[in-house]
Order: C-alpha cells, then sequence, then structure tokens
C-alpha cells in the first residue's frame, strides 16, 4: 500500500497540532520528494548517516524529531547542509520534522512515551506546567515509592546507557516529572510541582545546584537517549493507518 505524500503531511500536521505551537525550526514537510510513500524511515535526526541507511533500505520518505532549517543558523546551503539536502534530493525522499509537537503529543509524544516505558500510565500522566499553554513536560506517580537507586537503574535499562544522577541512592521516590531532550531548565517547573525526581536529556551546571539546594532529585538520561520513542510510535501509528512499511533506525549519539 502508498499512501499520498501531501495526504501524509495533512494528516501528521492535524494528528501533531503543529498550529499550537511557535517553535524553533518549520514542522512538517521540510523536503519534497517522491509523490507517494509506501516505505517510511524514522529516527530521531536527519544526520547523514540516517539518510544514508534510510535510503540504503529504500525509504521513499524520512520522519525525524530533528530536520533542518533552524532558526538563527547560517541560510547558505554549503558543507553538511549542501551534503545532507542533495543526498535527499538526489534520491527523490522527502523529509518530514516534527519538533515540539512530538514531544507534546499526549499518546504518542516523547514524554507520553518515555512516561510508560519508566512505569507511569498513560491514564496518570498529567502536564507539568498545566497553565502554560503548549507547555512540555509531564508528572505523574509510579505505582510504589522505590529507592533513587532502582529507579536510575530502570532508567539506564531503557535508554541503554548511563546516567547523571543528582541525590541520595537510598533515598525513596514515587512523584517523578519528566521532560525529554535539553529541558533541564524545566527543574524549576518540577520543583513547584511537588515531584521526589527529576528527568531530562541533558544537565546544565546550575542544574546540579538546583537540585541540591532544593532537595530534589536530577537525573540526565541522554537528550538522544530519550527522544527515541516519540517517533518510533508514531512511525507504527503511520503504518497501521495507511498501511506503510514502517522502519526505525537509531543513530546512536551519546549526548
Amino acid at each position: 500500500m502508498s499512501v499520498a505524500l501531501t495526504e501524509l503531511g495533512i494528516y501528521l500536521d492535524q494528528c501533531l497540532r503543529t498550529d499550537q505551537f511557535q517553535d524553533y525550526c518549520p514542522n512538517g514537510l521540510q523536503v519534497e520528494g517522491k509523490p507517494q510513500v509506501v516505505r517510511l524511515a524514522t529516527g530521531v535526526t536527519a544526520c547523514q548517516r540516517f539518510l544514508d541507511a534510510a535510503i540504503d533500505w529504500g525509504a521513499d520518505a524520512v520522519l525525524v524529531h530533528h530536520g533542518y532549517f533552524w532558526r538563527g543558523e547560517a541560510p547558505q546551503v554549503v558543507g553538511i547542509k549542501r551534503r545532507r539536502l542533495a543526498t535527499l534530493l538526489v534520491n527523490e525522499v522527502s523529509l518530514l520534522a516534527y519538533h515540539l509537537p512530538l514531544d507534546a503529543h499526549p499518546q504518542l509524544g516523547n514524554n507520553a512515551r518515555l512516561g510508560c516505558l519508566m512505569g507511569i500510565d498513560l491514564a496518570f500522566q498529567e502536564p507539568l506546567q498545566p497553565n502554560v499553554s503548549g507547555g512540555l513536560g509531564n508528572i505523574g506517580s509510579l505505582p510504589e515509592a522505590i529507592s533513587a537507586a532502582e529507579f536510575v537503574v530502570k532508567l539506564e535499562g531503557i535508554t541503554g546507557r548511563r546516567a547523571l544522577h543528582v541525590g541520595h541512592s537510598e533515598s525513596p521516590v514515587r512523584r517523578i516529572a519528566w521532560c525529554t531532550g535539553a529541558a533541564q531548565d524545566y527543574i524549576d517547573a518540577a520543583v513547584k510541582a511537588g515531584a521526589d525526581l527529576f528527568v531530562t536529556g541533558e544537565a546544565s551546571e546550575q542544574t546540579v545546584h538546583t537540585a541540591r539546594e532544593e532537595g530534589i532529585h536530577f537525573v540526565a538520561a541522554g537528550h538522544h537517549a530519550t527522544e527515541r520513542y516519540g517517533v518510533q510510535a508514531l512511525g507504527d501509528h503511520l503504518a497501521g493507518q495507511f498501511s506503510l512499511e514502517h522502519r526505525f533506525i537509531d543513530i546512536d549519539n551519546p549526548v
């Protein structure tokens, strides 16, 4: 089966409610390729290794969380940008990218999927900032309290990488706040919401001091590692919706 690229783009824009976000990049179709899509490859970032792997598989379109044309970047099509765009254009492969809308989707988003993997059912996940329009991040409670060390071990098993943990390992935690990617500044919202522990992808120098002084556990589990799950769920959803062939291609990134 196949779906028209235009139909796929319209469906994604509606599903992810792109009109509700003020983002740092364009969401939706970024590079136009073949008019019909049979094979869809998904990944976190549209880096060259990902594009090459997707084309080797025979993808007609690629769907990623981190695409191109970020606010403030140089507009010249040279170097890495030229090579990546040339790869897509020569092979007539479309690029669709969704940044904040994919983070925030209540069922298929990065935050929703990571929450489920951490053991917090979708029905018990709440917005971290309920009064902020388009606010990112979730909060919820584990079925029962466990030690921070147990939680970190479980999270490392999910992501397959070591996490940075600030806090006493044996302290019990239950109320968990999280926001995938580079959301370390959301630790203040987690404190305000009464979380025992806050999970994100990256850490800044000042984040450690905030965690220590506010008495909240902080875990940086990797930007890439925490943002692999939304695009996989979205790709599987599209495969079912349009009878597409879907493959998630993971290009590891230690950050």
